[in-house]
């Protein structure tokens, strides 16, 4: 086995799980493994799309590039998802959507040619019911963070963030720069300073040098918006759909 199957042996795709095993058999030729480097770019706005990926573990985000160069983060997609999917139709590229790894070391995911994917969509097959389920809960998760950055505080939002973050990694200790946090929340480094040093007033979380630890799970949800659980409800509908169960 390559470094990289052996780091990802023991984890996998939820969607991917989800088929039978002969319609995963079919389809795994058409997967590669590779590996997640942490605050890599999978593919800039404007740029024709060649994959799309699953993350096997860690996770990537959708953000949205504005014309000042700065981006926002639409939606993580952790080993519960497919990431590309916006960037599959007719013109094959990403006008405003980049795919940014948020979390990488020792992680990886499975891609696949668009045109491969392309095709197994075209078939309408089991695959492309797992994946068109996909699809309408990841709609609507974006539809609730677009409510929630307009309605919700920066402290709540964190809050949501380092959960759907603790969710994937499974772990409560990980890596992330507030420069990059402040990104992906769409708010300023002083922001994220300030919101940080409360949650660790509160000792929901320790975070020093880029080292950020989850020490209360409980806090952080009181400290989080209802945003939270109904995104996670809404993906976790997606595996225990019939569609994704054939």
């Amino acid at each position: 086995m390559t470094d990289v199957s052996s780091r990802c042996a023991g984890s996998r795709n939820l969607l991917l799980a989800s088929l039978s095993s002969d319609d995963y058999a079919a389809l795994r030729p058409l997967l590669e493994i590779v590996a997640l480097q942490p605050q890599r770019v999978l593919h800039n706005p404007g740029e024709a799309s060649k994959y799309v990926y699953f993350p096997r573990s860690g996770f990537v985000s959708v953000a949205i590039a504005l014309q000042d160069g700065s981006m926002v983060e639409v939606a993580p997609i952790g080993r519960e998802g497919l990431a590309g999917i916006p960037a599959t139709g007719p013109a094959q590229t990403a006008m405003t959507n980049a795919l940014i790894v948020v979390h990488g070391e020792d992680d990886c995911a499975y891609r696949m040619r668009i045109d491969d994917f392309r095709r197994e969509m075209d078939k309408c097959g089991p695959f492309a019911d797992v994946v068109n389920h996909y699809g309408e809960a990841f709609l609507g998760v974006v539809m609730q963070n677009t409510c929630c950055n307009a309605a919700h505080s920066v402290e709540q939002r964190m809050a949501k963030w380092l959960l759907m973050a603790h969710d994937r990694l499974e772990t409560p200790r990980f890596r992330i720069t507030q420069e990059f946090l402040a990104t992906l929340l769409g708010a300023t480094r002083q922001t994220v300073t300030g919101v940080a040093g409360a949650l660790q007033k509160k000792q929901v979380i320790e975070y020093s040098r880029g080292e950020l630890e989850i020490l209360d799970r409980d806090g952080l949800e009181a400290a989080s918006c209802e945003c939270y659980r109904v995104s996670t409800r809404l993906l976790q509908r997606v595996a225990t759909t019939p569609a994704a169960a054939s």
